[in-house]
């Protein structure tokens, strides 16, 4: 009960976090590409997480199943890899979202991760309920009300989101595989180095920066890359390892709610009718995605 208790907790606070980064991704854009956005986020986030890895692993002396040892070391390094790949891809696809979205929707469009990945589960040979069936028509018809403009049809940035939630389902699927065998919190700084490197590449080739365009993003980045990062990543992985994947999902899924209201009161974005009425089926295909039938 304690680590259910623990683990609602952990994962609450991050879809709070995450919700209101939705607002510091779409400030930051103002001033740094997507590329630049993404590469110093991750940066921060891992020189965030650097410190709490020496004491916990100078802590744990000689305990075996500490970063010292060998197969969780490997295991730490492959997972963080893999997952690190998923949410650069993932990341840099939200951000090119953004550009042409407003935060509440970018969030909605987001969530549809805790729809698409029971769908992926079936590759892992895991049944699929009628519930998920039906909540997945439910969201994909949110989707397209909240995302469709007059005759020109589903925007770019849409379909950007709409990747990203693909992307960060993979990312979450990967969290699964790996979590336990591997050290949490050095786990997540190796995905934040890998999405850092990949990042870097971009932004050295495709923008190139200068320091003021820099110094004007730096509280939007700094946000992303200590809070969003470095606290709301690795609050992920310690929640997921603390509870169930229906329940986890679900938590984790309250962020399109806290993007929504952060982007009405922060940045004073108002959702239309249409949007509204998308964004609240989204969230309803969402919630009975994580409803289990008995049969189930």
């Amino acid at each position: 009960m304690k680590k259910q208790i623990k683990g609602t907790i952990q994962l609450t606070l991050t879809a709070i976090i995450w919700g209101v980064a939705f607002v510091a991704q779409s400030v930051g854009m103002d001033h740094v590409g997507p590329w630049t956005f993404t590469c110093i986020r991750f940066i921060l986030g891992a020189l965030f997480l650097i410190p709490f890895i020496c004491v916990s692993t100078k802590k744990a002396g000689t305990d075996v199943k500490t970063i010292r040892d060998k197969e969780v070391r490997g295991e730490t390094v492959k997972g963080g890899l893999l997952c690190g790949l998923f949410l650069v891809s993932a990341t840099l696809f939200q951000q090119y979202g953004i550009m042409s979205s407003s935060v509440g929707k970018a969030g909605f469009i987001t969530s549809l991760y805790i729809i698409i990945v029971p769908f992926l589960s079936i590759f892992l040979h895991k049944k699929i309920g009628l519930n998920e069936w039906i909540s997945a028509l439910i969201a994909v018809a949110g989707f397209y009300i909240m995302s469709i403009s007059g005759h020109s049809g589903i925007g770019r940035g849409d379909v950007f989101l709409l990747i990203c939630a693909f992307l960060f389902s993979m990312q979450i699927l990967s969290i699964d595989r790996f979590i336990d065998h591997v050290d949490p919190v050095s786990m997540s700084c190796v995905q934040f180095m890998v999405s850092a490197v990949v990042g870097a590449a971009g932004m050295l080739i495709l923008e190139r920066p200068g320091i003021s365009d820099l110094l004007l993003a730096a509280v939007p980045i700094l946000y992303a890359g200590i809070m969003s990062s470095g606290v709301g990543y690795t609050l992920q992985i310690l929640g997921q390892k603390n509870l169930n994947p229906t329940p986890a999902s679900l938590l984790m899924s309250l962020e399109s709610v806290f993007s929504a209201i952060a982007g009405y009161f922060i940045l004073h974005q108002i959702l239309s009718t249409k949007e509204t009425i998308g964004c609240l089926l989204v969230f309803a295909g969402v919630i009975l995605a994580q409803i289990k039938t008995k049969k189930e």
